[in-house]
């Protein structure tokens, strides 16, 4: 499998990469804001669902960094910031569109919680880093009623 290497401009490319990162790991302690640069950078252990859906079906996780430029402001609704070492499980990653080109990105975890971004226009890249190392389950969404992850995939 190739690296990962996808750049954001619109909300439909948000949706690429977010159907890419769903399920992906995250210690509270590697999402950092950095408001000087008016970047945040997301490191994550994220699953590879192309892997997961190819031919031969291989589940496995890769290292990668998510990165969001031109950020006014960083928000946590439902997360303790402090706890350096809890684990997050990304389930998505929206934009909505507020004073164009501006608006709000939000990662939402399960639990409920949320990382909200405030951004002057939408600058995101996820890239793979390039640690490889197979997982011990696939993440289960069969009760979903959405569109499946191989048909977003494939868009990409």
């Amino acid at each position: 499998m190739d690296m990962l290497k996808l750049i954001a401009l619109d909300r439909e490319d948000l949706e690429i990469v977010s159907a890419h990162l769903q399920d992906a790991v995250v210690k509270i302690g590697e999402v950092l804001w950095r408001p000087n640069e008016s970047r945040v950078v997301i490191a994550l252990n994220r699953f590879d669902w192309e892997a997961a859906v190819a031919e031969t079906p291989a589940w496995q996780r890769r290292r990668a960094a998510l990165r969001f430029d031109r950020v006014l402001s960083c928000k946590c609704r439902g997360l303790d910031c402090s706890a350096k070492e809890q684990l997050l499980n990304l389930l998505a990653i929206e934009f909505a569109e507020t004073d164009a080109p501006g608006g709000v990105v939000t990662l939402s975890f399960s639990g409920g919680g949320a990382l909200r971004l405030e951004v002057e226009c939408l600058e995101a890249e996820a890239v793979d880093l390039g640690p490889i190392w197979q997982a011990p389950a696939c993440p289960d969404h069969q009760c979903l009623e959405t569109t499946p992850i191989e048909t977003k995939i494939a868009r990409a």
